[in-house]
């Protein structure tokens, strides 16, 4: 009896394990305006793509001319972002979308407002 509750559990072991690996190689990855970067003019990039939570962003930029910062939807629309809001600024920034609404700016002066934001929404 012993042997068979260990087999059991080695089989119920490897079927997590499988499903963990499914999970984990269903998230697609996305650079950010492709090979321009994280740039101006991105407003229109997420347009006919299909993202899920759990999808990394990548965003490649100069970091001493711009950053990625993410907001609610009240500072994406105003270019506002609150103190305290997710800034990242390391130049190759790779963030993991939640479900629901997603969105980024640049906080540089005058960046956001020439379209250097985007708004994904992730199933």
């Amino acid at each position: 009896m012993e042997a068979k509750g260990r087999g059991s559990a080695v089989v119920a072991l490897v079927v997590v394990l499988m499903v963990v690996q499914c999970e984990m190689s269903v998230a697609a990855i996305y650079t950010v305006g492709g090979a321009a970067g994280w740039t101006f003019n991105m407003v229109g990039w997420p347009r006919g793509k299909r993202f899920r939570a759990g999808d990394i962003l990548v965003f490649n930029y100069n970091r001493a001319a711009h950053n990625v910062v993410a907001v609610n939807k009240a500072a994406y629309d105003s270019c506002k972002a609150p103190r305290g809001a997710g800034q990242y600024q390391t130049g190759r920034d790779r963030i993991k979308l939640a479900k629901g609404p997603n969105y980024f700016v640049c906080t540089f002066p005058g960046h956001c407002e020439a379209g250097m934001k985007i708004a994904v929404t992730a199933a």
